[in-house]
């Protein structure tokens, strides 16, 4: 962090001599980073006007969540659900934010039994009994980016799967519960990797969470496989998400050759992920997009 004079308007723009604003804050930051942490640097703490128009892009991606989970069942290609997600978004008068992101070639991803992430939508693909399915919207609304996703079981969705969505969400929520000011990332990550161990599953290792408002993915990125105290201090402001993708087997997963994109798990085994975007707060945390 570059020096501010005491007198000068502080760079969050509040208006207020930063002084009387975020000097202290800086000064706490900066004595964490001492000690050998890492730290978030301005550009990762959102204001309380970011925020602000986050929250109504936020609505958008829940609004949209919320109609597919009317419709979602078996017989729907996930074509369909692409085009769920871009009528509904435009509906809003938003855009959806994985269409042409790095030359994603669709709206939403749509990952399947050991689909682990960026499963592109195909009329080929047909929803059928048993299956598990997790849909990933991302919105633009005036700029500004939200994210998150949610699993649906089709049907009579076996035992074993059943607890494998189960125990996902449970574990991301736990790790919700980790998510203080002044605290780290890895208090968050243990959390959650420690109740998926505890049932016997295991998180992947090489794709995590970030941060996201001003842009589709930020800094930091956000690991779940880490351990309390490590990673980054998490301060108010700081806005990332929680989605772990909890593997049936093996952590390890591959990318498709011929589309570069959809995440299997190497063993074939089921996958689930849930994904919620969460604001640090001054007192602990908000859930902005679920």
């Amino acid at each position: 962090m570059h020096i501010i004079n005491r007198n000068s308007p502080c760079w969050c723009g509040s208006g207020l001599k930063y002084k009387k604003c975020h000097y202290d804050f800086d000064q706490k930051i900066a004595s964490i980073q001492y000690r050998g942490h890492l730290v978030p640097d301005h550009s990762m703490i959102k204001t309380p006007a970011q925020i602000a128009a986050i929250r109504e892009s936020a609505k958008v991606n829940i609004a949209v969540l919320d109609y597919v989970a009317e419709h979602i069942r078996a017989g729907v290609a996930t074509e369909e659900i692409d085009e769920w997600v871009a009528k509904e978004t435009a509906r809003y008068g938003a855009i959806p934010a994985p269409l042409g992101y790095e030359g994603f070639p669709k709206n939403v991803c749509t990952s399947i039994n050991e689909v682990v992430c960026h499963g592109i939508p195909s009329p080929n693909r047909v929803l059928k009994d048993g299956d598990i399915i997790n849909v990933d919207c991302s919105t633009i609304l005036n700029g500004y980016f939200s994210d998150s996703s949610r699993m649906f079981m089709i049907g009579n969705v076996s035992e074993e799967n059943r607890k494998l969505v189960e125990v996902t969400r449970e574990s991301m929520y736990l790790g919700l519960e980790q998510v203080k000011p002044w605290g780290f990332l890895g208090d968050m990550a243990q959390a959650v990797n420690d109740h998926a161990k505890a049932n016997g599953y295991q998180v992947v290792r090489d794709i995590g969470g970030h941060g996201v408002g001003l842009e589709f993915h930020e800094d930091p990125w956000v690991s779940y496989v880490s351990s309390r105290g490590e990673d980054m201090l998490m301060v108010p402001g700081m806005m990332f998400t929680i989605e772990p993708m909890i593997n049936m087997g093996t952590w390890e997963v591959v990318i498709d050759d011929e589309d570069g994109w959809t995440v299997t798990t190497a063993d074939g085994k089921p996958s689930a992920q849930w994904e919620i975007q969460v604001l640090v707060t001054e007192t602990g945390h908000e859930i902005i997009s679920y």
